[in-house]
């Protein structure tokens, strides 16, 4: 009982009052609660003039009567309202169904008239000021200053904090904060054996300093940026945006300061001269999910894609819910629409699409080597440079040469661009399985025409009907028309040259893609030239790739048969450049082009008789020499093909009017809004250009009083579980008041004052007193402040899904550590995704990427890990910054049954039998705690063990089930039997309330 009577003394809003009311801490609350739907900042919901966001609205005469005098209760009519009982004229109205205001809140209001109804502009919305450091009854417990703030306030509320932790517990506790993994026994045998006044110290710049930090702080930074492997919505394919991923955990390694984190995340393809990284590291604000179904509007989600980008910059920088301001003025905080579009119009001139690629990437996109990558690259490109020079060389010792070939050409020599050629074939006809491309292949398709009529198809590969799953190139009205399609509607590339080809006569045509899957890498030729395009339909998302044999002269159904004459097929596995096309229209023999004085002829002529000296007659060094140039680019172009890309902000060559959305809805534009930032903020600094670039300057500008203060209550919640603002996602009207304001704003201030140093706050948060102090605490502690609110022990949490996972990969010398690289696939339950999202099932990466730490596991929107959902993760479908922790069965099932961990309880047992010596228990259990165990403890584990040895040996098949599970190799040499049954106690072990929690 008594624990239920301290609860709501401890979340009253006058807890730590003393005799004055403080209209934020106190009176604000109440307000936001009970009077702002009605008197509220949203001027299309308010009933009155009357107000209560503002104090003029609050304190306005009307008509003779107040409803706040200040120092007058007796004639302030908003207390004889919130006063009047059951009466219709009590307010909150009674008639309207809302609750009355309770005596304590009634009380506060009376009394913070009474002292004069001192007004408060928000207190996020204050810059921050650096408070001095209180005085404190014990200043040898202090260590920094977060502790004179912390202790002061224990002071105030007549506690002592608690004695420091053991220096195990202590071990385990700041190794997983800032490593995300548990300390090895070498590491906790090194941190007990000094006793040094600065041994902690050293083991805090050890973790800092160590790459598993930056994995550690990645991960909630991936839920905030809702980072995930696939696009979203229904076929919920995969995407490719690791490389961001992978700038994230190298920027918290390297250190960067958080204003260069922020302005590289929100603008990094602003900065002058931009370098991959930095536009790799705009991809924050591309990771919202895409929508490339058939039959949404496009036009519906490229609003939805700015609005998440909004909603989700705001809400990691400014810690307010400006997204409620979407459809109308905010409820409760003072922002208006209109402000919430002029925030909405720096992220408005993204060329991007409303439908996105269902599969990939869409764009913006750039490619995005990895530094092996780059050096392959490099390498690449310096054989290119080699292979030119010793080609340059021969060729000019041969250059007479070719004079004399040109002199000696066979009457009927012809020659055309062979190499990646398929066919070449001749004639209408049924060819076969060749020539199948699908949607980011590159290929060229070419033909010599003779058109009787202006429709017909030329050659391609689908039904022989009209309108069918494929390619087509083919003759429509008499123009050179591409058709590559999934479905004819909504689905395809179709695109139709301007210029029409003459009948009656032959012509050469051509069609070039690129893999890009947009009508920009289409290019059509007639006789050489290239035709300017008429775009019918740009939706090209899905694979057109079809068994159906390759027709010349048909393929479109019978009324598209080809009317006339086909010759010269050529298709090639390779978009060629308009040049080589060219030379494909050239149809004059090498005779006949040699005939021609060098002066008279065309540069397709030129380049025809030179590439066929090049390719087949010239001598064999420079034939050699060439063919390796060519070798060499081709090699160059497959390995740059095949390097990721990663989605990048963009800025659109010309600025698009955004206009504020009535209702927030896409197909109702307002009044015309230029980009700006909310009135009750700072306006943007100085200099800066009113674009992205100059919105993330604002955002680290130091007189803004949210960022700092937002980013480090994030940090403070990570250690403690819960944030000095509760509300870590809400710092306006509807957050919560700060448990600690001073120490809020000395953190904010230090942030900034230290140049945004990140490893420098985590250091002197984890070196404080306060974090230091052991977690245990009386019945009393726990029933006054059941949330540690106060901060009188030390942070004791359940672990963080993906640092149950990675500790018992790491206790079990399963971990695989590498830094980066695509996302991995390991354990997840057959026809988990099937049965969620559709399309192929999950398949299962083998090796070494089945042990890799859990921030590199592939996250399907749709579907995602379930024992990372089982445990709280958040679903990465939007912005998440709060961390929430349950407690249901279902996560012990998942630790007692889950293959990873029955599989890792194996390998721990192992481990236990060849490295435990002696006492293979003890030396497990301290793997898993850090500790050695207690006598009873090592009772129950010693009889647990005994008693499945013995039924084990009387079933070994059962102990070569159980040490079968998993996929890494069973350990021959060990008794079957024996390691069956530390099997189980390891998994035992790993099932301990202890093993899963921070304390």
């Amino acid at each position: 009982m008594k624990y239920w009577l301290f609860i709501p003394l401890l979340c009253a809003p006058a807890l730590f009052a003393a005799d004055t009311v403080e209209f934020n801490r106190d009176i604000r609350p109440i307000l936001s609660d009970h009077c702002y739907t009605c008197h509220g900042p949203d001027q299309s919901n308010r009933k009155t003039k009357l107000r209560f966001d503002t104090e003029a609205g609050a304190k306005q005469n009307l008509g003779g009567r107040f409803a706040i005098v200040p120092g007058d209760p007796a004639h302030s009519e908003m207390l004889q309202r919130i006063s009047a009982g059951n009466s219709p004229t009590r307010m909150p109205p009674a008639y309207a169904g809302a609750a009355a205001l309770s005596d304590h809140d009634i009380d506060l209001i009376r009394r913070w008239i009474a002292q004069g109804a001192v007004w408060q502009k928000h207190w996020s919305l204050i810059p921050p000021k650096r408070p001095e450091l209180p005085q404190v009854s014990d200043p040898t417990w202090v260590r920094n200053p977060i502790d004179n703030f912390v202790l002061a306030r224990l002071d105030k509320e007549g506690l002592k904090p608690s004695p420091e932790a053991g220096k195990a517990a202590l071990l385990r506790r700041v190794t997983f904060d800032l490593t995300g993994l548990p300390p090895t026994p070498a590491e906790l045998d090194a941190f007990l054996a000094d006793n040094s006044p600065g041994a902690y110290e050293k083991v805090v710049d050890r973790l800092l300093a160590s790459p598993r930090y930056g994995e550690k702080m990645a991960f909630r930074w991936l839920d905030a940026a809702r980072y995930a492997d696939t696009n979203g919505y229904q076929t919920d394919a995969e995407r490719y945006m690791w490389r961001w991923r992978d700038w994230v955990i190298d920027a918290f390694n390297k250190n960067m300061p958080f204003d260069e984190f922020t302005i590289e995340q929100i603008a990094g393809d602003l900065l002058p001269n931009a370098t991959l990284d930095q536009k790799i590291a705009s991809g924050f604000n591309r990771n919202h999910r895409g929508n490339g179904e058939g039959g949404i509007i496009p036009e519906e989600y490229a609003v939805e894609y700015v609005v998440d980008r909004v909603g989700t910059t705001s809400t990691v920088w400014m810690g307010l819910t400006v997204g409620c301001a979407r459809c109308h003025d905010h409820k409760y905080d003072p922002i208006k629409q209109k402000e919430f579009y002029q925030l909405y119009a720096y992220f408005d001139n993204i060329p991007e699409r409303g439908n996105a690629e269902k599969y990939g990437n869409s764009a913006p996109v750039i490619k995005a080597p990895t530094r092996d990558q780059q050096q392959h690259l490099d390498t690449l490109d310096a054989d290119i440079r080699g292979d030119e020079a010793a080609f340059a060389s021969a060729e000019k010792k041969n250059a007479r040469e070719e004079r004399n070939w040109e002199k000696k050409i066979a009457p009927d020599a012809q020659w055309f661009p062979s190499r990646s050629l398929v066919g070449p074939f001749s004639g209408a006809q049924t060819v076969g399985d060749v020539a199948e491309f699908g949607f980011t292949d590159k290929f060229t398709l070419a033909a010599r025409i003779n058109a009787t009529a202006p429709n017909g198809a030329i050659l391609g590969r689908g039904k022989d009907a009209a309108e069918s799953t494929g390619y087509t190139l083919l003759l429509a009205n008499g123009h050179l028309q591409l058709n590559l399609v999934q479905r004819w509607l909504d689905d395809a590339l179709r695109v139709e040259s301007v210029d029409t080809v003459p009948l009656n006569g032959w012509h050469h045509v051509a069609a070039t893609y690129d893999g890009s899957k947009f009508a920009s890498g289409v290019h059509l030729y007639i006789d050489g030239v290239e035709s300017k395009l008429k775009i019918n339909l740009d939706q090209l998302n899905q694979e057109f790739r079809t068994k159906e044999p390759l027709r010349i002269g048909g393929g479109a159904g019978p009324e598209n048969r080809f009317q006339g004459a086909i010759g010269e097929v050529r298709i090639y596995k390779a978009d060629l450049p308009a040049a080589t096309v060219a030379v494909l229209a050239t149809e004059t023999p090498l005779h006949g082009l040699a005939a021609i004085p060098a002066k008279n002829r065309t540069a397709a002529q030129r380049d025809k008789l030179h590439l066929a000296w090049l390719d087949a007659y010239s001598p064999e060094p420079v034939r050699n020499s060439w063919h390796a140039l060519e070798q060499a680019h081709e090699d160059r172009d497959k390995f740059y093909d095949s390097i990721q890309t990663v989605m990048v902000m963009q800025e659109r060559p010309d600025v698009r009017e955004t206009h504020l959305l009535i209702r927030g809805s896409y197909d109702r534009p307002g009044e015309k809004v230029e980009r700006g930032v909310p009135a009750i903020l700072p306006p943007l600094p100085a200099g800066v250009p009113n674009n992205r670039l100059g919105l993330a300057k604002w955002f680290v500008d130091p007189g803004n009083p949210l960022t700092a203060r937002v980013t480090v209550n994030r940090f403070w919640q990570s250690y403690f579980g819960t944030g000095i603002v509760k509300t870590v996602d809400d710092f306006g009207s509807q957050g919560e008041w700060p448990s600690n304001p001073e120490l809020l704003d000395w953190l904010a201030t230090e942030f900034i004052r230290t140049g945004w140093n990140v490893k420098q706050m985590q250091k002197t948060i984890v070196m404080s007193a306060t974090y230091r102090q052991s977690s245990r605490a009386s019945e009393e502690l726990v029933a006054r402040d059941p949330e540690n609110r106060l901060l009188a022990r030390g942070p004791r949490l359940r672990l963080p899904a993906e640092m149950i996972r990675d500790q018992a990969l790491a206790v079990s010398g399963l971990l695989v550590e590498k830094i980066g690289g695509p996302s991995v696939k390991p354990y997840q339950p057959a026809g988990l995704w099937k049965e969620l999202s559709g399309g192929e099932d999950y398949q299962q990466d083998k090796g070494p990427a089945e042990y890799r730490r859990s921030l590199y596991t592939f996250w399907k929107r749709a579907a995602p890990p379930p024992m990372m959902m089982n445990f709280d993760s958040a679903g990465r479908e939007m912005c998440t910054v709060r961390e929430t922790r349950t407690n249901t069965p279902l996560q012990a099932l998942d630790l007692m049954n889950d293959r990873t961990f029955v599989e890792a309880s194996r390998m721990l047992a192992a481990r236990m039998m060849r490295e435990g010596g002696a006492d293979p228990i003890g030396y497990g259990f301290r793997l898993v705690t850090s500790r050695q165990p207690t006598d009873k403890e090592m009772s129950v584990l010693t009889r647990g063990y005994a008693y499945y040895l013995d039924r084990f040996t009387k079933d070994e098949a059962s102990a070569a089930k159980l040490i079968a599970e998993g996929d890494a190799p069973v350990d021959a040499s060990l008794n079957k039997p024996a390691l069956a049954a530390y099997t189980n106690i390891a998994s035992l072990m790993l099932n301990l309330d202890e093993a899963v929690t921070k304390q």
